[in-house]
């Protein structure tokens, strides 16, 4: 199979909060909305050259030829689904992230570097949101870079050295709550997230100053778990751009559950941990095992 290396800016669409969505709505009538939420913003690909590369369930990947063709489809996006309303009464928001550089084209799909940071800085976008790399604001303009706000330099899961990242406003006029996201995702001042991970009676932070925190049987781990199910370096939870993640690095995976119901089993991939709940490194909740590892997420004073 052929393939291409260009120079591509890459450019991720999620719609936030569908889970919720199907679990308030039903399958049914959460199902229709996504559909409607996902063709606005395929549709306004078009007019800026974009190619519509797949759709991930509630999120479309998509390439555009420039950074500039990037940052005008990423507003159009933004300003069709709230004009648009795909929810009716219901509010539908997206949040959008777009790199640019070099990738490699084969057949309907690109790969490469530039495509996973494009996914990555997605991940950690609020709703009503457009993040946007160093290397993509390097690439628009010069009449239009005064629409990107460094907003910090932070670490990517994958990724050895930090990146710059900007926000992106998508609207002319002045108004505060579009450029930086609803309010109801701003933290307070002066106070960041962190997460508590407590085994029996071992309990650690990871936080913006504690970034990192593996799971095992080694003692080598920050938390060890004397468990035969468990790896030596089974998982571990990370900090990334003010929300945390952990990753499954074993053969027989990670059993996530969290409150209010929801349980995943994670076999060499992460999701995003939220509220609070339980992990399990190897065996599911099921069986009953001692090692269950509690984890919560709440606000916490900065420290000085």
């Amino acid at each position: 199979m052929s393939q291409q290396s260009e120079n591509l800016a890459i450019l991720f669409a999620d719609i936030s909060g569908s889970t919720m969505l199907y679990e308030t709505l039903g399958n049914g009538l959460a199902r229709g909305m996504v559909v409607r939420c996902l063709a606005m913003m395929s549709s306004r690909l078009a007019a800026h050259r974009g190619t519509l590369i797949k759709t991930i369930g509630d999120e479309i990947m998509c390439t555009l030829p420039s950074a500039e063709a990037a940052l005008r489809a990423a507003c159009d996006m933004q300003d069709a689904v709230e004009s648009g309303k795909p929810g009716g009464d219901t509010p539908m928001y997206i949040r959008i992230g777009f790199n640019y550089g070099e990738v490699l084209r084969e057949a309907n799909d690109v790969h490469g570097d530039a495509v996973n940071v494009a996914a990555r800085i997605t991940e950690v976008a609020r709703a009503r949101q457009i993040l946007a790399t160093q290397a993509a604001v390097d690439a628009l303009p010069p009449e239009l870079r005064h629409r990107a706000r460094h907003i910090r330099r932070a670490s990517i899961k994958g990724r050895q050295a930090q990146l710059d990242l900007f926000q992106i406003g998508w609207r002319d006029d002045s108004d505060d709550r579009v450029r930086v996201g609803i309010p109801a995702h701003r933290k307070p001042e002066g106070r960041q997230e962190q997460l508590v991970l407590r085994h029996r009676d071992r309990q650690i932070t990871v936080s913006e100053r504690n970034m990192t925190a593996s799971l095992g049987r080694s003692e080598a781990c920050a938390i060890v778990i004397r468990d035969d199910f468990a790896a030596d370096r089974h998982a571990t939870v990370e900090y990334q751009l003010g929300k945390f993640f952990v990753s499954d690095r074993s053969t027989s995976g990670t059993y996530v559950h969290f409150s209010g119901g929801d349980t995943l089993h994670i076999v060499g991939e992460d999701t995003m941990l939220r509220g609070s709940g339980a992990i399990l490194l190897g065996r599911p909740f099921s069986e009953d095992p001692a090692g269950i590892i509690e984890f919560s997420v709440h606000l916490a004073p900065t420290l000085a």
